[in-house]
């Protein structure tokens, strides 16, 4: 598959490049998609969860009814789950919620999530480039130059560059990940990826 190469001036530079058919031309496997960003969700919860139990209520210990014939469930103390204020049975308790997931199985779903967006022509590469300063409005006015200010965006560069950045953290709707921290949850929740030429070259080294 072959896709224009733009300027950050939106101009349409005559050039094409072609996208690798083994990362963006695979049949998508939506099961590994699914395993992926399971675990990234997983990976975003504290899990600082914590609800008390019956030995950590503070209470008294008297047995406050008879142990039969009262015509409901036994009651020891003030503590008992059955009562209002009383310890949670099997409630949360702190946890990590990781989960291990092979590397190839990541990798064919970044795969998998990139041949849809290039299934849906949401795929746009763009001539490397950098700014002088962080200026969030210059960031503005190359999205609106490739016509993609309307969409949740993520860009994708080779490397961490900081003035780039910098003027999209403030854009509404618009990510930067570098090429080794693309992930399938962003690629899958942006509208359209925009890769910086270089990135193209880059995401074969590590995805093949």
């Amino acid at each position: 598959m072959e896709v224009n190469v733009y300027n950050i001036k939106g101009e349409d530079t005559g050039r094409k490049i072609t996208l690798n058919e083994s990362i963006f031309g695979i049949e998508p496997n939506d099961h590994a998609i699914y395993l992926d960003v399971k675990q990234f969700m997983a990976n975003q919860r504290q899990g600082t969860h914590k609800s008390k139990e019956r030995s950590e209520i503070s209470g008294s210990t008297r047995k406050i009814g008879r142990q039969k014939g009262g015509g409901g469930a036994r009651r020891g103390d003030m503590n008992s789950p059955v009562l209002v204020g009383g310890g949670r049975v099997f409630g949360p308790k702190p946890r990590d919620y990781y989960f291990k997931l092979n590397k190839k199985v990541k990798a064919l779903a970044r795969k998998s999530a990139l041949s849809y967006k290039a299934q849906n022509n949401a795929v746009v590469v763009v001539e490397d480039f950098s700014f002088e300063a962080p200026k969030t409005k210059d960031f503005v006015a190359m999205t609106k130059n490739l016509k993609v200010s309307d969409k949740k965006l993520l860009m994708i560069l080779p490397e961490a560059n900081k003035n780039v950045y910098l003027s999209a953290r403030n854009v509404k709707g618009a990510n930067v990940q570098t090429v080794s921290g693309l992930n399938t949850y962003r690629v899958l929740d942006a509208g359209v990826v925009v890769f910086a030429e270089s990135a193209l070259s880059a995401i074969d080294n590590i995805l093949m």
